[in-house]
Order: C-alpha cells, then structure tokens, then sequence
C-alpha cells in the first residue's frame, strides 16, 4: 500500500493555486506546508498523501487519483482546466484498461499527467 507520492514543481506558488483547485472536487485540500517554503502535502483531512516540492522539473510523472463516481472525475476535468491544466485525455471509459474505467487526463503547470479515475460502473 502506498502512504504517500509527490512531484517536484517549478513555481510553488502558482502550483499551489491549480492543486486546491484541481483536486477540490476529490475532496483533497492543502492540509499541510513544510517550513521554509519548500513543500505542501495536500490530501483528505487529517492525512496529506500528496506532496509537491519545489525544485528543478527533470521528468514529468503520472498521478492517478481515485474518484468516487465518474460525475467528480467530469468535474475534476473541468476544474484542472479552468485552474490552468492542459487537456490530456478528456473523460471517458477507458475500455483498454478494464470494461469500467472511467478517467480524465491533465497536464499540470509543469507537464505532470493528472489523472482522475473511477472503476464504478455507472
């Protein structure tokens, strides 16, 4: 099981503002900044799971977020896009994954792919 991940991104700050945004339909918020301005956990109240640090982006990562219907990954989408994020893959099944894989893909200011997910039928 995995406790927690994390990306490095260019402009703290600026990243700050699309994750509370993006990740706001997830239920996830900022839940924690490291000292000194390096860092920020962000997750579902009490526990941060999701970090990002600041620093020089060398290879950009896939994170996947679980959603518990495909309406918040709809939303998740739209609220990535609106916070700045790139279209990566709009929502929709994923039949090449499993027949209820439902997920929308987004870069974030750095080039992460953002994912959302559900596996729920609907």
């Amino acid at each position: 099981m995995i406790d927690h991940t994390g990306v490095t991104v260019s402009d703290l700050q600026k990243s700050r503002k699309f994750y509370e945004q993006a990740l706001a339909p997830l239920g996830y918020a900022m839940l924690f900044e490291v000292p000194g301005g390096v860092g920020m956990g962000f997750g579902e109240p009490p526990k941060p799971d999701f970090w990002i640090g600041a620093g020089t982006v060398k290879v950009s990562q896939h994170i996947a977020f679980r959603a518990s219907s495909r309406a918040v990954v709809d939303v998740f989408y739209r609220a990535a896009l609106a916070a700045g994020g790139k279209d990566n893959g709009p929502p929709g099944l994923r039949p090449h994954y499993h027949e209820n894989y439902y997920g929308a893909f987004v870069f974030d200011l750095d080039g992460h792919n953002i994912e959302a997910c559900c596996h729920t039928p609907p």
